[in-house]
């Protein structure tokens, strides 16, 4: 028995020595304290899925100036070197054989392109890029959202953890209380040796849920710094702002802000007119494109094109051309044909969002809703739990209570600390979830993202 006591003692000892190197050390300033909007306003600045984002608007931006230029005339140049095997010549009768060329041929063209009627395909290629701007723009506002709940979610998992490791302060405070009341009682004869080693073990058991308390806030600020972009190991405070604050929608009007509200739906909406405009791009096919040309050439038999003896020095002409493929054995139609599906496809999965929506948004509500009915009831139950422990303690005391009593009446408090705070924890994210499934922009002063 002397030798357990031993042990137990040398694990305390062991354990508060840790626990001493584990709390970070604090100097006279402290670390930075962030707001929520300080925090999301870095996250916003620093995310590198944000700056892809806009990477992406960029280059859609870009595909749709270079769709416009298709509607513009095209200007090109070209030189040309061509030596012929022998020079040439004609036989004329009675005159014998004449040179009629060169056998150096040079020439330059400069022609300008104008397309003038292409069925549809540059218009239509055109307003698919200038929606495709407009999706990627909703797929930035889209990854703000996923970002500012990732902020949250991570802000209030450090409130939370600190929160969690007050309770587990708490309870060390009250188990070592206990355990030196029992240690005066066991001196004096007053309980036998296994209530102090109960209570003993009890303490060592609390200060194993500090340091684990501990590792979990480190965690925590961690994730943090790592949403942030921070260092990982940066020191970090937050404000606290872990408290209760209703929620007044209600659920029908939650499903008509995120159906009216909801960046995806309209990316979606906006597919699916793409699609329906492919199909116009694709019947291009069954019309012929006209086109209109000018050309000026200059010819000669040294590089400088300044002519020769045979040909003139220049020329220039003016083409419109028709071109119409009215035969390709049913290309075109069976193009529109998969174009018309790929519409339909597009409908059922916009359609079929509308219903994940609905269901995310419910399913954050509901979430919401019971985080609260917690909130209420474990906020009870910790009063109780306070004046059970402290009925419990008392009785210890005079000694018309037990050890057990005591150790369960202070788990029974711990539990409904934790609970309480877990429960406000639940509720702030269920209310990030629950804005992030109806499409809310958090606003943050300042910023202009």
């Amino acid at each position: 028995m002397g030798r357990n006591v031993r042990t137990i003692i040398i694990s305390l000892v062991v354990c508060a020595v840790l626990l001493c190197f584990l709390t970070p050390a604090r100097s006279d300033e402290g670390p930075p304290v962030f707001t929520l909007e300080e925090s999301i306003s870095m996250a916003l600045e620093r995310s590198l899925h944000i700056r892809s984002a806009r990477e992406l608007v960029r280059e859609s931006e870009s595909l749709r100036k270079e769709r416009f230029t298709s509607f513009l005339p095209a200007l090109s140049t070209s030189y040309g070197y061509r030596r012929l095997d022998e020079t040439p010549t004609m036989s004329f009768p009675g005159m014998g054989e004449r040179t009629t060329g060169t056998r150096d041929n040079y020439v330059w063209s400069l022609e300008l392109t104008q397309p003038v009627f292409t069925g549809g395909a540059l218009s239509g290629s055109y307003d698919l890029a200038a929606r495709g701007v407009h999706i990627s723009k909703l797929q930035e506002t889209t990854t703000i959202q996923d970002v500012v709940l990732d902020v949250r979610e991570a802000y209030f998992a450090i409130l939370t953890a600190e929160r969690v490791r007050e309770v587990a302060l708490q309870a060390v405070e009250q188990l070592r209380a206990h355990r030196d009341t029992a240690q005066s009682f066991y001196d004096v004869g007053v309980i036998p040796r296994n209530d102090l080693l109960h209570a003993e073990v009890e303490l060592a058991d609390g200060i194993q849920n500090l340091m684990v308390a501990e590792n979990s806030l480190e965690l925590a600020k961690a994730r943090f710094n790592t949403v942030l972009r921070r260092d990982i190991g940066a020191p970090v405070a937050v404000e606290d702002i872990l408290t209760y604050r209703p929620f007044e929608g209600n659920l029908e009007a939650c499903l008509a802000e995120a159906m009216a509200g909801r960046s995806e739906l309209e990316i979606y909406e906006l597919q699916v007119q793409q699609s329906e405009r492919a199909v116009n791009v694709t019947k291009s096919g069954f019309y012929p494109s006209v086109a209109f040309t000018a050309n000026y050439s200059r010819y000669g038999d040294t590089p400088g094109v300044s002519g020769n003896s045979y040909t003139d020095k220049d020329d220039w002409y003016l083409l419109a051309v028709a071109k119409w493929n009215f035969w390709e054995w049913g290309k075109t139609r069976y193009a529109v044909d998969a174009s018309r599906r790929r519409v339909d496809q597009a409908r059922n999965a916009r359609d079929n969002l509308s219903e994940l929506i609905a269901l995310e948004v419910k399913n954050a509500y509901l979430s919401l809703r019971e985080a609260e009915h917690r909130i209420a009831v474990t906020e009870a139950a910790v009063l109780q739990a306070e004046e059970n422990y402290r009925l419990n303690v008392e009785r210890y005391r005079e000694q018309v209570g037990t050890t057990t009593e005591v150790i369960d009446a202070q788990t029974l408090l711990t539990r409904a600390r934790s609970s309480y705070f877990n429960a406000l924890s639940a509720y702030h994210l269920a209310l990030g979830e629950l804005e992030r499934a109806m499409g809310t922009i958090y606003e943050v002063p300042g910023n202009g993202g």
